[in-house]
């Protein structure tokens, strides 16, 4: 709990606007969202909000003092003294000390429960946070090296048309192999455009998290997903289920809604039990209507003592509430059996997308040297007269092509780590910082 509270100490105190817009790196952009998110805000101030449960649940065990004082004309008519107003002021004072109520102190360690359940939502929502984020950015990267080799895909295939009509011209081609390069310059603009709107969604979905239009993101270059040795780093499978299942926040704030629930339940039932109080009170009135004597008269009194009340018949209602209780109570002990089975679900499934991605990448790692080793000797056989511009064509698109599923895969390997964090219960700043150290320019 000691550790809970210190994180979320960091992220309130935390917000920290990075000093420059120009070249964000993603931990930049990350406190730029802490301080404009706006779901972000909403869950600061619901735990702000959650924080008061604890002192409301704390007032049923604390004295209750009430203060009255009033001042009133009363029109008395009697047979003696006939029409006869009368002013009268009083002033009333109570204390109450609950010394014996059950449903209170229920209450009160209920509060604890919805405080701890508070903090733990708002632990989850900075991971939301964290998540949402980076998946807008990398949403973002992807997109641009999308554009980018949309462009280098055009430019060839410009080039290649721009060859090829000048080789029709002079009879050193066929129009066949013109039309090819055509059709295939025609296809590169239309998947340049297309690219082009997908980075400006990607842009203006980063743009709703951190308040402004992304311009300029640092990100990873080929040559250094490339030179980068990929490792597992995580051990068993298993162990990392279990860990989840210790520390996982939804998971927590589901185990506290199933402790409120029996809570809930407890305190239905404490609607059979009786209840004890310390009661004292002062009472000062001046001039009270007294119909007897026909007047008004003056007089004080105090008292102390214990009240006890002791209920026989509420027309069945407390039976009914714990009935409804105890059916409200089941249904979150099934809600938590439901979430750990998922949260159990998602741990093995960002394992295996992690050990599957690392594989992955390296294919593809492979896939993009071969490929340009191939476009390399595709360009060399052209121009020596063994290979056909057809031929170049296709050697370019498998290239770019590689090159985007790469980027692609190490991108969804990063998120995974991230995913797979959350669902350990880690997700923090400093694993973002972890990831943020893969984006070298």
């Amino acid at each position: 709990m000691k550790n809970l509270r210190y994180l979320i100490l960091l992220l309130i105190v935390g917000i920290v606007p990075p000093t420059s817009l120009e070249a964000a790196n993603l931990i930049d952009v990350y406190r730029e969202a802490l301080e404009h998110d706006a779901q972000y805000k909403v869950a600061r101030h619901a735990y702000r909000a959650t924080q008061e449960k604890l002192p409301q649940g704390r007032a049923g065990l604390l004295p209750n003092i009430e203060f009255t004082g009033r001042e009133r004309e009363t029109l008395l008519h009697t047979d003696v003294r006939g029409e006869n107003f009368i002013s009268n002021r009083g002033l009333v004072i109570t204390a109450t000390q609950p010394l014996f109520r059950v449903e209170n102190f229920i209450i009160y360690e209920q509060s604890k429960n919805e405080v701890a359940q508070g903090d733990a939502r708002f632990i989850l929502s900075a991971q939301d946070l964290i998540l949402r984020l980076t998946q807008a950015y990398f949403d973002t990267l992807i997109a641009q090296v999308n554009v980018e080799a949309a462009e280098a895909q055009e430019k060839a295939f410009r080039q290649q048309l721009e060859l090829m009509r000048h080789n029709l011209e002079f009879g050193l081609g066929t129009i066949v192999d013109t039309n090819e390069a055509e059709s295939r310059h025609d296809l590169a603009v239309s998947q340049e455009i297309a690219a082009r709107n997908a980075l400006e969604i990607s842009k203006r979905n980063l743009q709703s998290i951190i308040n402004r239009f992304p311009n300029d993101l640092t990100s990873v270059s080929i040559d250094n997903i490339v030179s980068d040795p990929l490792t597992m780093p995580y051990g068993n499978m298993e162990e990392l289920v279990a860990s989840a299942e210790n520390k996982n926040y939804l998971l927590k704030i589901q185990q506290l809604a199933y402790e409120i629930a029996q809570q809930e339940t407890s305190r239905a039932k404490a609607g059979h039990y009786p209840t004890l109080d310390l009661v004292g009170q002062y009472n000062n009135q001046i001039n009270q209507a007294f119909i007897v004597a026909g007047r008004g008269i003056d007089f004080e009194s105090k008292f102390i003592g214990v009240e006890l009340r002791i209920p026989v018949f509420q027309g069945f209602s407390t039976q009914s509430r714990a009935r409804e209780m105890l059916a409200n109570q089941d249904k979150a002990r099934d809600e938590l059996e439901n979430i750990r089975r998922i949260i159990s679900l998602q741990v093995r499934q960002h394992y295996l997308n992690i050990t599957n991605g690392i594989a992955q990448v390296k294919a593809l790692k492979k896939a993009v040297i071969s490929s340009r080793s191939h476009l390399d000797s595709t360009i060399l056989g052209q121009k020596s007269g063994i290979r056909i511009e057809i031929d170049v064509l296709n050697a370019q698109q498998q290239y770019f092509s590689a090159r985007k599923d790469l980027v692609v895969a190490y991108y969804n390997y990063l998120m995974s780590r991230l995913r797979l964090k959350a669902n350990l219960g880690e997700l923090d700043e400093s694993v973002l910082e972890e990831i943020n150290a893969f984006l070298r320019g």
